[in-house]
């Protein structure tokens, strides 16, 4: 009978996964709030559309710049500090943004939680130490469950708690995030031997420089493409979902909280549990199209649904798109050496956050250009048509392999 893929390694995977359980529900606590905040400061929806744009744009930016220098300095000092600072700064910051008296102090919530949060790339590289590359589809699938899994809970909690005060799920949001880094003090081993460890050196862990290791083939570039499109196109949610619901269905807070969590139900379902039996049948790279093109279906339902049920229906196609995310990284983790995993994903995260940068800036403008009393753009669905283009785009460029062989056994 063969072996478990994690033999060995049981107590630090359940640390990842239960520490990104927490880090996520903090995260999705303050998804349902965070626009209707903005929208309080900002005085009006349209304008609320743009702001929020630009503060996940910040917050991708400043993963942009902070996502290659954490990977390096993973790869220089070991995963575990790394995970350590990161859940201590997440929740200084959501106590931060929990006691803001103006947009200012959102925009410098939004930077702070940018830096801290960026450690998602030590996330997938600990577990690239500790898994062999050809379980590591089934291995990120976990990963993607687990974060899908703590959406299950936040927006739930955050919901019922902005019912209460737009304020309270800041709070528990830090309070979450502490409990992580204590959780992860007692608990989580180191996974990166001395001797697999690497200098640090600016030249690498500047953003730009982190590129040179992407552009090393032709493959891992068209990967990296694949990457961009992808978070391109998902941003749609993080910057009109919450004001999108709002005005054309009239969801309140709770009502946005459960559907955020019924997606993440759905997304840790597929993530969780169809991920590794597909990749058996299919292979990552076929699993990865399929998941590209059935996310485009669904996103592009949700901007034609005339009605509030129409759009959860549309929840179900859009599910496969949690195929794609872990078979991705699989493909990139085979087109480098062991060596290179942690600077692998602060590169991966980096191009990931040039889309958040661009993105929901295009779709916050999207937005405003479609809600309103004489709006220029006729459909308020607009937004979500377009993500559903460039998703589908993305299923097209990954579809071939193209380049060298990997690196290491394909696994395929």
């Amino acid at each position: 009978m063969p072996s478990s893929p994690f033999a060995g390694h049981k107590a630090a995977i359940a640390f990842i996964l239960v520490s990104a359980v927490l880090d996520i529900i903090a995260m999705g606590i303050v998804i349902p709030v965070l626009p209707k905040l903005i929208e309080e400061f900002a005085g009006s929806n349209a304008r609320a559309g743009v702001i929020n744009g630009i503060f996940v744009a910040l917050w991708a930016g400043m993963q942009f710049i902070a996502s290659p220098i954490i990977g390096s300095l993973s790869d220089r000092f070991g995963r575990r500090p790394v995970l350590l600072l990161s859940a201590i700064g997440l929740g200084a910051d959501y106590a931060l943004m929990a006691v803001a008296p103006n947009l200012w102090w959102l925009a410098l919530g939004r930077i702070l939680a940018g830096i801290t949060s960026a450690s998602f790339t030590t996330v997938y590289a600990y577990m690239a130490d500790i898994t062999a590359p050809e379980h590591r589809a089934k291995a990120y699938g976990l990963i993607g469950a687990a974060f899908s899994g703590g959406f299950v809970a936040g927006p739930l909690l955050g919901g019922l708690m902005g019912e209460i005060s737009p304020r309270a799920p800041f709070w528990l949001a830090g309070a979450l995030s502490v409990l992580a880094f204590l959780y992860g003090w007692l608990v989580l081993p180191e996974s990166l031997p001395k001797d697999r460890r690497m200098a640090f050196s600016w030249k690498r862990a500047n953003p730009f420089g982190a590129f040179r290791l992407l552009g090393r083939d032709r493959e891992l570039a068209t990967l990296a493409g694949v990457n961009f499109l992808l978070h391109f196109a998902h941003h749609v949610f993080s910057a009109v979902f919450v004001l999108y619901a709002g005005q054309r269905y009239g969801w309140s807070a709770w009502e946005v909280g459960v559907q955020l969590s019924f997606v993440g139900a759905l997304d840790a379902g597929v993530q969780g549990w169809l991920v590794s039996r597909v990749t058996r049948r299919l292979g990552d790279r076929r699993t990865m199209v399929i998941g590209l093109l059935g996310g485009a279906a669904g996103i592009a339902a949700m901007g034609l649904a005339p009605t509030g049920w129409f759009f959860v229906a549309a929840m179900f196609p859009n599910a496969l798109w949690g195929l794609a995310m872990p078979t991705l990284q699989a493909l990139m983790t085979r087109r480098v050496s062991e060596r290179e995993q942690g600077q692998l994903q602060g590169a991966t995260m980096s191009v990931s956050s040039i889309a958040g940068v661009a993105s929901p800036v295009f779709f916050g403008a999207v937005y405003a250009l479609s809600v309103g009393e004489g709006a220029v753009i006729p459909f308020i669905g607009t937004a979500f048509l377009i993500a559903a283009v460039v998703l589908a785009a993305g299923a097209v460029l990954g579809a071939a392999p193209l380049g060298r062989p990997s690196v290491l056994p394909p696994g395929e």
